[in-house]
């Protein structure tokens, strides 16, 4: 009943996802929503003084953008997700040293993760966009476990340095909010931009 839920919002197929992440698909595939991979290749740089919400919402508009020309049909499915601490934006760990430094800042502490989720029509390009957050506490881990932890690799393509759906699971204390925006496809926030888009008529245009 639930894959055919999400399925039905898609109002027109396929689902196009613009990144190469296997843990959006699996999440995806467990919703038993069928879909086509398409990374975007847009590079997750920040600008100066940028919010996170803004930060995540524009590289998942590029990220959609940038595949939706390759496409004549199918709802293109772009997403961005951040690890936000103080206000300062954790992205991906440069190397195994900059992921040790990223679980050191976080340990013991509330952080928020945002999620930046766009969808964009190939058919008509009309689109729309829009984010989820999530607060996240992280065990204070103790030297050797963090580096115990990088030394798996694990951490080395996610966004503040762990995964909470793979071996990360046990670095985490408590979640307040979406679980599946922590891992990084808030798939409620997901149903309702669906249901936006499908309400949208069709025509030129899409959010900026």
């Amino acid at each position: 009943m639930r894959s055919r839920l999400v399925r039905g919002l898609i109002t027109e197929p396929p689902l196009i996802l613009a990144s190469a992440s296997p843990r959006r698909a699996r999440i995806l595939e467990g919703l038993g929503v069928e879909f086509v991979l398409d990374p975007s290749g847009v590079a997750e740089d920040a600008l100066s003084g940028e919010a996170p919400e803004r930060h995540v919402e524009r590289l998942a508009w590029a990220k959609a953008s940038s595949v939706v020309s390759r496409h004549r049909s199918g709802t293109v499915l772009g997403a961005d997700t951040i690890v936000v601490l103080d206000g300062s934006l954790l992205g991906k760990p440069a190397d195994p040293s900059d992921a040790v430094r990223m679980l050191r800042a976080i340990r013991g502490r509330w952080h928020d993760v945002v999620t930046g989720l766009a969808l964009i029509r190939s058919s008509d390009g009309v689109g729309t966009l829009g984010h989820e957050r999530s607060r996240v506490l992280v065990r204070d881990l103790p030297d050797g476990e963090i580096e115990e932890y990088v030394q798996g690799g694990e951490p080395l393509d996610k966004a503040g340095a762990y995964g909470i759906q793979e071996c990360g699971a046990a670095i985490v204390e408590r979640v307040d909010g979406c679980f599946y925006n922590v891992a990084g496809l808030p798939v409620s926030r997901l149903c309702r931009l669906l249901e936006e888009l499908g309400s949208r008529p069709r025509g030129p245009g899409g959010p900026a």
